[in-house]
């Protein structure tokens, strides 16, 4: 639903007079209904149909191209012009030149335009959140990012449009000193970092991760790569395990090459993959090294003496590919309200039932409906994609609720490209052309640094030509999708973005390098 009235305003702000009916993108063109008039909750007759109003209108990038003008997604939220939406109440027959008739009022008496400010630009306040979140028919996605905003901590940012990674405890790389190597299992070893000088290193959150940089064997460029800590938080020194993957590079070095004394680049320790203190019980499962960043959640459980009820679930190929076998076990045995099951997919013959693992073969969806899981739980999964997916799809067919089930990916996360068709699955890549003259972009989930090109415009399209996986909406520091953990280096904006990002990350729809940056991408 858009207005008539705001198509004179702009008519007037951007010097126009091209406009034709659903310039905006819109259903309904109206005379009258102003968005600081129309309340969230009221409804109205149309012809023979009945409407009633549920949530501002979400701008995206594609208001932008209709206008041929790719600031309106920013501009229409900014101005407080947004439209709205109706859901359809009774089914009728509707045609221009019918009557609108109001026929009840909403509760809470909120605007259009007072309900996506709320949400989309600065002061949420808590009084504005809670009345909202009274108005039974606002939709279920704006009361979940409302519910976010009330819960969030204050460090900036929005969680009501996307959780984000707290602030990092110090900007860009500081090196750190090994201090144990331990082996794991026959493919992973666990790396013990602390402050050369003695200090303690700043806490992390159970389930975070830190970004490494390395330059094995005298290689011309130095590689990124993010190990999640599987150590217990609050200690004063971070672990990360590596398994050693054919032909890593990387995970070689650090498996084979790294000695006691060595000194490594280390990015302060990011992620939104925490585990959240809440009295509802926790399921932990993962597979394979994916046990590195639950297992730091059970230490965080067993520190606090937790009455939670927890569960562990692992699934992996036998004793010797089972990383934190005895180190988990003891952590379970000390937490009041633990249970276990492991899943061996290939038992080995030293491989005990009953003693090293629970029942052979794999930790699968089909297993987890046995099992049961308490429905109420907070699930943390992590370890391979497709068992992520058939784990949370699980879940999901037991009743869970998505917003409980958190998974951590290693790699780059899969793109979210509105209106766009799927891309040919393309490994990240150098651009094509000639290359850049400006700061070097790391993109350190997919491996690749490069120098920046000012014809790209942000760095959005510069990752895009790189078929680097991207998550974006409205492309105009709106909607905060975009949101992406900066690791080094500095960013400008061009236009400013409506609500500053959270300390640590940045917009890349509207921004370019200013400095050398990485990117976690």
């Amino acid at each position: 639903m858009y207005q008539i009235d705001s198509y004179r305003y702009w008519e007037r702000e951007l010097s126009r007079d091209d406009f034709v009916y659903g310039q905006f993108g819109e259903n309904f063109t109206v005379a009258g209904l102003g968005d600081d008039k129309v309340c969230i909750g009221d409804r109205y007759q149309i012809g023979s149909a009945t409407f009633e109003v549920t949530q501002p209108r979400v701008t995206c990038y594609r208001v932008g191209i209709r206008m041929n003008d790719p600031r309106m997604a920013a501009l229409l939220v900014s101005h407080h012009r947004p439209g709205f939406y109706f859901r359809v109440l009774e089914e009728g027959e509707v045609q221009a030149g019918d009557e609108i008739i109001k026929v009840m009022s909403g509760p809470e008496q909120m605007t259009v335009s007072e309900v996506d400010a709320l949400l989309y630009l600065p002061g949420h306040t808590r009084q504005g959140l809670i009345r909202a979140l009274r108005i039974p028919s606002l939709s279920p996605g704006w009361q979940g990012s409302f519910r976010a905003l009330l819960d969030e901590e204050p460090v900036g940012g929005n969680d009501g449009l996307g959780a984000s990674s707290p602030p990092p405890a110090w900007p860009g790389f500081r090196q750190v000193t090994v201090t144990a190597v331990t082996r794991e299992s026959d493919s992973a070893v666990s790396i013990r970092l602390e402050d050369p000088d003695g200090g303690p290193l700043p806490s992390a959150r159970p389930g975070q991760y830190i970004t490494l940089r390395v330059q094995p064997d005298r290689q011309p460029r130095a590689l990124l790569r993010n190990y999640s800590l599987s150590g217990p938080p609050g200690t004063g020194y971070y672990r990360i395990t590596v398994k050693q993957e054919p032909g890593g590079a990387v995970s070689s070095y650090l498996g084979t090459g790294l000695s006691v004394g060595d000194q490594l680049d280390v990015a302060a320790p990011r992620g939104a993959f925490i585990l959240e203190h809440k009295e509802v019980p926790v399921l932990l499962i993962s597979a394979g090294i994916g046990a590195t960043p639950v297992l730091a959640m059970l230490q965080a459980l067993a520190q606090e003496h937790s009455k939670r009820k927890i569960w562990w679930l692992f699934g992996g190929r036998n004793g010797r590919e089972h990383p934190f076998a005895a180190e988990a076990g003891a952590l379970l045995a000390d937490v009041a309200n633990a249970r276990a099951h492991v899943y061996y997919s290939q038992p080995g013959p030293e491989d005990l039932e009953g003693r090293d693992f629970d029942r052979a073969g794999r930790l699968t969806a089909s297993v987890l409906a046995e099992l049961q899981p308490p429905s109420d739980a907070e699930a943390y999964l992590c370890g391979p994609i497709p068992f992520m997916d058939e784990m949370s799809a699980g879940l999901t067919a037991l009743g869970f609720d998505p917003a409980r089930i958190h998974t951590e990916v290693f790699g780059p996360e899969p793109g979210q490209t509105p209106g766009i068709s799927a891309t040919s699955g393309r490994l990240p890549h150098p651009p094509a052309g000639a290359p850049g003259t400006g700061p070097t972009v790391g993109f350190a989930r997919s491996d690749l640094t490069i120098p920046w090109n000012p014809d790209y415009g942000t760095l959005l399209e510069l990752a895009e030509s790189c078929d680097v996986p991207v998550r974006w909406s409205c492309r105009t520091g709106v909607c905060q999708t975009c949101e992406t953990t900066i690791i080094a280096g500095d960013v400008d904006y061009s236009p400013d973005p409506v609500q500053p990002p959270t300390q640590g990350s940045v917009f890349i729809c509207c921004s370019t390098p200013s400095d050398d940056i990485v990117l976690d991408l």
